[in-house]
């Protein structure tokens, strides 16, 4: 009789600790936030903008033609290698880099260098509603 009290006691406290300890295992135990990219705009008129994010493909061996973005620019490489040249100066940006480009910017080249492996960019517009976001240089 002691054997059946003790186990009516003690199954419900077992199950209580098991679920518990099932909820700790499952959820993380601190929450955490990394910043990419944080940048002041400065910049006349950026009420009524519309926000565009879109990802770039950039097969082995290409690149895109220079151009200029009429509105502020951010990037993030998603994966692979991008070298670019802005406004004369040549960067190269790694999975994981971010960048910021100031509206109107000459962007002369931005291409995957790498024959076999392909590059991915996410970049994010904040762009005058029905207008382009980028135009190709004359």
């Amino acid at each position: 009789m002691k054997t059946l009290l003790f186990t009516l006691l003690l199954a419900p406290c077992t199950l209580l600790f098991a679920q518990h300890d099932h909820a700790a295992a499952t959820t993380p135990s601190k929450v955490s936030r990394t910043i990419l990219l944080q940048q002041l705009l400065n910049e006349k008129g950026i009420d009524n903008r519309e926000v565009q994010m879109l990802i770039v493909d950039y097969p082995p061996n290409s690149a895109s033609p220079a151009h200029r973005h009429p509105c502020p620019t951010f990037g993030y490489i998603l994966e692979g290698e991008l070298e670019s040249v802005f406004e004369g100066k040549t960067h190269v940006y790694k999975k994981g880099d971010t960048f910021y480009e100031f509206t109107n910017g000459l962007h002369s080249s931005a291409r995957n260098t790498h024959p076999t492996n392909p590059a991915k960019l996410l970049v994010f517009f904040v762009a005058e509603p029905g207008k382009p976001t980028s135009v190709l240089e004359k």
